[in-house]
This record gives C-alpha cells, structure tokens and sequence, in this order.
C-alpha cells in the first residue's frame, strides 16, 4: 500500500486526520504563500493545495500527497495570520457581530499515477459582538497567533461563534467529509 503524506506542519490538519484513523508521515511543503497579482481567494487556495501537494510529491512519487490551504475572508478581503497583539486584536474586531467566510483548497496527488485531484470547500462563519474584555483576554493567549484570522473555532474562540453554515472541520482546516470522498475516489483509502 503506498505511503501517504500530509504536505503541512498544521497541528489542527494532522489532529483531524489522526481522528479518523489515518496513518501517514508529515512532510511540510514549504511552498511561499503570497498572493499572485490578481488571483481571486478561490485561485489562491485552490493554487496553493497543488503547489503544496506536488512539491513533496516530487519527492515522493509513489506516495498520496494531501496539501491544503486555508483562508479566511470578510468583506472580500482575506485575512492571514496575525503577526502581532495589534494585528490579532485588528482582526477580531472586524470579525465582531459579522459573518465571515472560511475558504480551504486541498488537493491529492500521486505523480506515479499521474493523479492530481483538487476542490475547494466553503463556509460561513458568524461571530457574536466581541466584548472589549474577551478580546483582550484572548489576544492574550497564545491561541490567535498561527491561525488564519487569528482565531481557533476548536479553542477558546469557540465562544466567539453563534454558527456555522457549511463543514465545521473546514474552519479548523480540513473539510474531513470532502477530503475523505476525494481520498476513497481516488483510491488512496477504502474502508
């Protein structure tokens, strides 16, 4: 049976593979993530997946290679990983009392086989109002600092949300229903 890669060092990606049971190695990709001029948000996550999956599967041909990205978006503006308390605190407070969207591009790839299979999974997040309080409380945790958006929907930021429309295991990072259908499709699990 081949070897299967998870093409990220997202401790929030290898938790939701490991829940379902999956072996695999962690091989992050390393792939730059910066936008390319003009590139929608859909493009860019979708573009990122491959880029991530084929650049360890190039390594590793023989191997099912799963990379993903992940991105969150209000008012059509994505928002990245706060660098910063100013940067954290900026970033909840536009999320505060809005819907925002939480998009995630993956994509399995095995170059032996010449297999590249890609989709994007989409959806709505709405916060409750922040209080000036919480958000202090939670800037002040280590939790906003290496997350999209700067908020974990599995953690402490769990108080933050008044729901979900569309997969939950998206807004933590892995749309697990999409990518066990495209795993099972391409024949890289069966149960």
């Amino acid at each position: 049976m081949p070897s299967f890669i998870l093409a990220s060092a997202s401790p929030r990606r290898q938790e939701l593979l490991k829940s379902m049971g999956f072996d695999f190695d962690v091989i992050p990709s390393g792939v730059d993530e910066k936008f390319l001029e003009g590139e929608s948000v859909n493009d860019h996550v979708l573009r990122l997946s491959r880029e991530k999956s084929l650049a360890v599967a190039r390594s590793n041909p023989d191997a099912w290679v799963l990379g993903a990205d992940t991105i969150v978006v209000i008012d059509g503006e994505h928002l990245g990983k706060p660098g910063s308390k100013k940067e954290a605190r900026e970033m909840l407070l536009r999320l505060s009392g809005k819907k925002h969207r939480v998009l995630t591009g993956f994509s399995v790839v095995r170059t032996s086989v010449n297999v590249v299979k890609s989709d994007l999974v989409e959806s709505s997040v709405f916060f409750k109002e922040v209080s000036a309080d919480e958000l202090e409380w939670y800037i002040g945790t280590e939790e906003p600092y290496d997350k999209a958006g700067g908020y974990a929907v599995q953690g402490k930021a769990a108080s933050f949300v008044k729901e979900i429309r569309g997969s939950h295991t998206n807004v933590i990072g892995l749309p697990l229903s999409e990518v066990v259908a495209a795993l099972k499709e391409v024949g890289a699990i069966s149960f």
